[in-house]
């Protein structure tokens, strides 16, 4: 996929808000994704850890989507929110698997997949390469409001409005088959 056909990033359209810093050990911004976050890999949440984030903070939520999937309306790989604001950190596999590292009271809606938890990159073969835009997002409330059944607009829309500061990163895969 050439770079001019790419599809605008998902906060293109929102309002601008300050940033702070997301790092993680398994992602490197602007590098390729690790086989351990390829859907028929490792299919692994990577680990995940911000800093600078607004004192006013009550929440986080993170997601992941791919706005060049050929879709029209990109895919949804990871969105999770109510993470309390004295986690700042979420471990390898937190979003997945068994869940192990995840803080109690947060919340997975659905991805694309269908399932409540990370579903790992998979574009189809000869695609092109695809960005996967991890976005962290420091909330003004402890609850974000909406329920575990929603779908990841309604997530979205809802971030739109609560939205106090936002960081991400951005991996790419490309799918050879």
């Amino acid at each position: 996929m050439s770079e001019a056909k790419r599809a605008p990033l998902p906060h293109d359209f929102h309002p601008q808000v300050p940033s702070f810093t997301v790092t993680s050990t398994d992602v490197e911004d602007g590098g390729v994704l690790r086989d351990a976050q390829v859907h028929s890999a490792g299919n692994t949440s990577p680990q995940l850890r911000w800093e600078g984030f607004p004192a006013e903070t009550k929440s986080f939520a993170v997601t992941c989507f791919d706005p060049d999937a050929p879709t029209g309306s990109g895919f949804w790989h990871w969105v999770l929110f109510d993470i309390p604001a004295s986690v700042t950190e979420l471990p390898a596999g937190a979003g997945s698997g068994k869940f192990e590292g995840l803080p109690e009271g947060a919340v997975h809606v659905r991805n694309d997949y269908g399932t409540k938890d990370f579903g790992g990159a998979a574009p189809p073969p000869g695609d092109g390469p695809h960005r996967y835009v991890f976005t962290m997002y420091a909330v003004d409330s402890e609850k974000l409001g909406p329920g575990a059944d929603v779908s990841p607009a309604v997530v979205g829309f809802n971030l739109r409005f609560h939205t106090l500061a936002r960081a991400q990163l951005i991996g790419e895969y490309e799918n050879r088959g």
